[in-house]
C-alpha cells in the first residue's frame, strides 16, 4: 500500500499542475538583407531632449533618438502615445497647429531645423511626408507629380517629364499609368492614389521620407505593394514610418522605436526589439498583453 495514499495532501499533490511558461514573444518576419544590415550608415536625423506641447499640455518628454541614413525606422506604440506628433516634429508640420511649442533640438545633417534661419519650405522639400489617407490633388496624374518641382521653380518641360517618369517608376506606378498621365488622379484606386502621393513626395528629391500609417486605409493587396515599395526605397532614402501594425514594422524596418505615453521606452534593431526586448514594457506590448 502506498504510504502517501492516506495523507490528506495526497489528492492536491496528484492534481497540482506545473507552472505555465511565459508567453512566447511574437514571431516576426524580418526582411533586412544581410548586405544592408552590414552596410555602415551615418546618422541623418538626431533628436536631442525633445519636449513638445499643445498649449500647456505636454505630449512628448525628453525624446532622444538617432535616425540612421538610408534605413527605415519604425515608430510603434499604442494610440495616443505621441508617435505622429513626433513624426510631424521632424519636418515642423506641427507648426501648422495653433499654440504649439517645443524644447530641445531636431538636427538634420547637423543643422537644428528649428533654428531661426531655417527655410521651412525648403525643409519640407528635404523632409517629405506621406499621410495616412491618400490626398491627391484634383489634377491630372502628371500635374500631381510635377506640382512640387514647379513650385520650386522647375519650368523645363523635358526635365519635368523626366522627373515625373522617375518618380512614378520609383513608386512602382509608372507601368500602370504611363498611358493616362493626363487623366484625373482621383480616378485611381486607393492603393494607386497612395503610391501617387509617394511619387509626389519623391519628385522633390527628398533626403528623408516620413510616412504616417501609409497603408492603414488600404486593402491587403495594396498594403503589400506599399510595404514592398518601402523595402526598396529605404536603400536610397531615410524613411521614418509610424505604424500600428507590428508585423508591418517587422517586415519593412531596420530600426524600431517603441513609444508609450509620450516617452521613448526602447529603440534598437527591429529583430532585437521584437524577439529580445530589453524592457518589460516593450515585451508586454509586442506580445499583445496591452495596447
Amino acid at each position: 500500500m502506498d504510504p502517501t495514499a492516506t495523507r490528506p495532501d495526497a489528492p492536491a499533490r496528484a492534481s497540482a499542475q506545473p507552472p505555465r511558461p511565459p508567453a512566447p514573444l511574437a514571431r516576426v518576419e524580418v526582411r533586412t538583407p544581410r548586405a544592408a544590415a552590414a552596410r555602415p550608415s551615418e546618422p541623418k536625423v538626431v533628436v536631442e531632449q525633445l519636449d513638445f506641447f499643445y498649449g500647456e499640455k505636454q505630449v512628448l518628454f525628453g525624446i532622444e533618438l538617432v535616425i540612421p541614413a538610408r534605413r527605415a525606422t519604425a515608430l510603434i506604440g499604442p494610440s495616443g502615445c505621441g508617435k505622429s506628433t513626433f513624426l510631424r516634429a521632424l519636418n515642423r508640420m506641427n507648426d501648422t497647429i495653433d499654440d504649439t511649442h517645443h524644447r530641445g533640438a531636431v538636427r538634420v545633417d547637423g543643422e537644428d531645423i528649428y533654428g531661426p534661419k531655417v527655410d521651412v519650405v525648403d525643409l519640407r522639400r528635404r523632409v517629405g511626408m506621406v499621410f495616412q489617407r491618400s490626398n491627391p490633388f484634383p489634377k491630372s496624374i502628371y500635374d500631381n507629380v510635377a506640382y512640387g518641382p514647379r513650385i520650386h521653380g522647375q519650368r523645363d518641360r523635358a526635365r519635368l517629364d523626366e522627373i515625373v517618369e522617375r518618380s512614378l517608376t520609383q513608386a512602382a506606378l509608372w507601368q500602370e499609368v504611363k498611358d493616362r498621365l493626363h487623366d484625373s488622379a482621383l480616378a485611381l484606386s486607393g492603393g494607386q492614389q497612395q503610391r501617387l502621393c509617394i511619387a509626389r513626395a519623391l519628385a522633390n528629391e527628398p533626403e528623408v521620407l516620413l510616412m504616417d500609417e501609409p497603408a492603414s486605409a488600404l486593402d491587403p493587396a495594396s498594403t503589400s505593394r506599399i510595404e514592398d515599395l518601402i523595402f526598396e526605397l529605404r536603400q536610397r532614402y531615410t524613411i521614418v514610418i509610424v505604424t500600428h501594425n507590428m508585423q508591418q514594422a517587422a517586415r519593412v524596418s531596420d530600426l524600431t522605436a517603441f513609444f508609450f505615453e509620450g516617452r521613448l521606452v526602447e529603440v534598437g534593431p527591429t529583430e532585437q526589439v521584437f524577439t529580445r526586448p530589453r524592457q518589460k514594457q516593450t515585451e508586454d506590448y509586442v506580445t499583445g498583453r496591452f495596447g
